[in-house]
């Protein structure tokens, strides 16, 4: 290194000694830079790590590139369920354009038994080329194979999650070869999948693996009405999916023709897995349009400083001025004054990271109450690099306003005036239009954000058609139940719940709304005698429900009458639907009374009377529009699950346990889980909530930088003008008068910024 590097490197170095002591002197400049910097490079920071994580993160398979989701191009009979088994096998065997497709059911609840301990745990069932198709090795032991599938019931092994494997079992490898308990059904575990592998659903963290052909039962693999799989295919090299797409439609077409009963030759398209499909691009939007707000704080906080940094130029500019009298060049100062605003943006951007950091692990750690979504990220070095590159251009883009008006300035007039200021006549300057720029982006930050956060408290505040308030859920299980649970059992354990100390009413349902229910069913009128689904008039949620559900739901019933105990398998079916269902179905003609045929799949075609019509609601997602719904009778249709919905007065806990006592002394096999209803209701809940923290917290950092730029403004402006205005009170000059000099500039750039943020 030659003495003339070691010269420049010490001169940078007693640049920066002189930046920080400098800061040091003005402390309250110096947390106002740091804040305001930490603020937004942070939120840049945080939201590209969530957008790091769920959108640029690729999945943990081999070649996530050319993986794709199949699903109906259209809305169609089972929304989130792609095909039927016999489906699923028509296009992996007709298809020309994947190298391999698999499937798998990703809603395989159970209990877990092991030893003397017992867990409830969710699983996939997938088909036997699920792993080869996406291309992992296991961690422990060996995956599921297409060799152990030999006919249904043939298969019982079991891969466990390494958490699983972890939590459960101790990360013991000797567990391989060891039986457990799923339900009443024994499996071997034969693996443990690698840590970071949870299939192709971003937030959905199954707990095991097991066969697809040891989940269903031998009927599921003919039955061509029972949607139940979602399908993932790998394209073959140089297949595009538009290809593949064209290829998979022209097998539908065919096997509408062949199966015009069951296929209905709905388009497929394809989709990136990870996001739950349907719901991705409304991910992906509102992750691109927060990232859009954040960096336009970034810019605001930017504009912010650049302001601040040229009033407190304007503080030193005597100083200056007569360093360069003293033979100090231009380029010295603007170095030095860009030094010091680099110092500042590190400094800011250190603290940003940290805290983006501290709340990314929040996040990291935090997990939804009764799901197995999962927020999984580390901060990697994308996360890294894009802070450092927020931070240098954070200090180019504030320091070069001060920087300039060194470069331009005239040391004469500065030691004579005071203030630095090239361009004395101009009405307004950079640095206003500045101000200008940031207010009017800060005040288009905080309408958006008022709007969204307007209409999103609005979404969570409206009507439901069910008050959760109040109310206590316990999803009773019967599938462990010998023999199943008969009417009468049913009525004895409403009744045993209604009994209960503090309870109002109490009611029982198939799935309550946003978490259960079929979706899809398809409705016909009476004369049909040709079940399709290209013949069904109507395609509804479809619930079952025991006497005062509705009640203790708090749904309103418009007209008829509630279930009651005496509608059985002997007498006519019954079903009570929602308004929609029965404009929808008979316009302004009354509903009660009317027929129609309801396909559910496993079950015969039911023909059903509606004897009442309840209020409209929400019953899978908030923004829904209305959705038809039939409520059929419990007492009329057997049912593996039952959730009693119980309103009472007591406390959450004391309510909790007294219910689940009260089932389990009735049922001792059944497995019960209680909780509140809003508790139940946090997962679907959640990302309305977090768009709404999400835009409140943008909009009051807009509000605060653009307090902070008035602020800064105003500062330049008097210490500018402040011999001018020290004459002005010595002659005499009103206080208004003064004032009206001293902060007009900054109010009339708030008003007119303020107005074109508006526009």
């Amino acid at each position: 290194m030659t003495a003339k590097t070691v010269a420049r490197h010490e001169r940078r170095l007693l640049d920066i000694r002189y930046s920080l002591r400098v800061l040091w002197k003005s402390p309250a400049f110096s947390l106002v830079a740091l804040v305001t910097l930490m603020l937004g490079i942070g939120a840049n920071v945080v939201v590209f790590g969530v957008v790091n994580a769920v959108l640029l993160h690729p999945l943990d398979v081999s070649n996530p590139q050319n993986l794709y989701q199949l699903r109906h191009k259209t809305w169609t009979y089972g929304k989130l369920l792609t095909t039927s088994y016999p489906v699923y096998e028509d296009y992996r065997q007709r298809n020309t354009t994947f190298s391999g497709i698999a499937a798998f059911e990703g809603f395989a609840y159970a209990r877990l038994s092991w030893g003397n301990s017992t867990k409830s745990v969710n699983g996939y069932a997938v088909t036997g080329n699920y792993f080869d198709l996406l291309g992992v090795q296991p961690e422990v032991g060996r995956f599921i194979e297409v060799s152990d599938d030999h006919g249904p019931k043939s298969a019982p092994y079991v891969v466990l999650s390494d958490n699983l494997w972890r939590s459960v079992f101790n990360a013991d490898p000797s567990v391989i070869g060891k039986t457990v308990l799923l339900d009443k059904d024994p499996f071997t575990v034969i693996g443990v999948a690698p840590a970071r592998f949870h299939g192709t659903e971003q937030f959905d963290w199954p707990d095991y693996f097991i066969p697809i052909v040891n989940f269903f039962e031998a009927d599921f693999f003919h039955n061509r009405t029972t949607p139940w799989l979602t399908v993932i295919g790998r394209l073959k090299s140089g297949v595009t999916p538009e290809q593949a797409t064209e290829n998979l439609n022209a097998i539908a077409s065919q096997l509408a023709k062949e199966y015009p009963e069951t296929d209905n030759g709905v388009p497929l398209r394809l989709v990136r897995p990870g996001l739950n499909a349907e719901t991705g691009d409304v991910i992906q939007g509102f992750l691109y349009g927060v990232t859009g707000l954040a960096l336009l704080v970034l810019v605001a906080a930017c504009a912010n400083l650049a302001s601040l940094f040229a009033a407190r130029a304007a503080d030193h500019s005597r100083e200056l001025a007569v360093r360069i009298a003293l033979g100090a060049s231009r380029w010295r100062l603007v170095r030095q004054l860009m030094i010091e605003a680099i110092v500042v943006s590190v400094m800011g951007g250190i603290a940003g990271l940290l805290i983006a950091c501290l709340l990314l692990d929040v996040l990291n750690r935090w997990q939804l109450s009764k799901s197995n979504w999962t927020f999984n990220h580390v901060v990697d070095a994308r996360v890294y690099v894009v802070a450092l590159v927020l931070t240098l251009v954070s200090a180019v883009l504030f320091g070069m306003l001060p920087a300039k008006t060194v470069w331009q300035s005239s040391p004469l007039r500065a030691m004579k005036s005071g203030p630095v200021d090239s361009t004395p006549l101009r009405r307004f300057a950079l640095r206003d239009l500045l101000l200008g720029v940031q207010i009017a982006i800060c005040m288009l930050l905080v309408t958006a954000s008022l709007v969204a956060v307007r209409g999103m408290v609005g979404m969570l505040h409206a009507p439901l058609g069910f008050q959760p308030k109040g109310a206590m859920l316990a999803d009773t299980d019967l599938r462990l139940v010998e023999g199943g649970v008969p009417v009468k059992k049913k009525k004895a354990m409403i009744e045993a719940v209604r009994n209960i100390p503090g309870v109002v009413a109490a009611g029982m349902i198939s799935g309550v709304p946003f978490t259960g229910g079929q979706r899809g069913v398809p409705v016909y009128p009476p004369g049909t005698t040709e079940f399709t689904l290209n013949n069904s008039v109507l395609a509804c949620y479809a619930f079952t429900m025991s006497p005062g559900y509705l009640e203790a739901a708090d749904t309103r019933l418009l007209s008829g009458r509630d279930f009651s105990w005496h509608d059985s398998a002997t007498t006519s079916h019954v079903a009570i639907v929602n308004q929609t269902f029965a404009r929808k179905m008979w316009g302004n003609t009354p509903a009660i009374g009317q027929r129609f045929f309801l396909r559910r799949e496993g079950v015969p075609i039911d023909f059903v009377e509606v004897v009442g019509v309840v209020e409209d609601g929400k019953y899978h997602d908030m923004q829904e529009s209305p959705q038809p719904v039939a409520y059929l009778s419990s007492s009329q249709n057997e049912q593996s699950r039952m959730i009693f919905v119980v309103r009472s007065q007591r406390a959450q806990n004391e309510m909790a346990a007294a219910l689940e006592g009260t089932l389990s002394g009735l049922e001792p096999n059944a497995q019960i889980t209680v909780q509140s209803w809003p508790d139940a209701l946090s997962d679907m809940l959640f990302p309305a909530r977090a768009g709404t923290v999400a835009l409140g917290a943008m909009g009051l950092l807009a509000a605060m930088l653009a307090v902070t730029g008035i602020f800064g403004m105003a500062a330049y402006n008097v210490s500018r003008r402040m011999k001018e205005l020290g004459i002005r009170v010595a002659l005499g000059a009103r206080t208004k008068h003064v004032m009206s000099t001293a902060v007009g500039r900054p109010i009339t750039l708030l008003v007119g910024g303020s107005l074109l943020g508006l526009l």
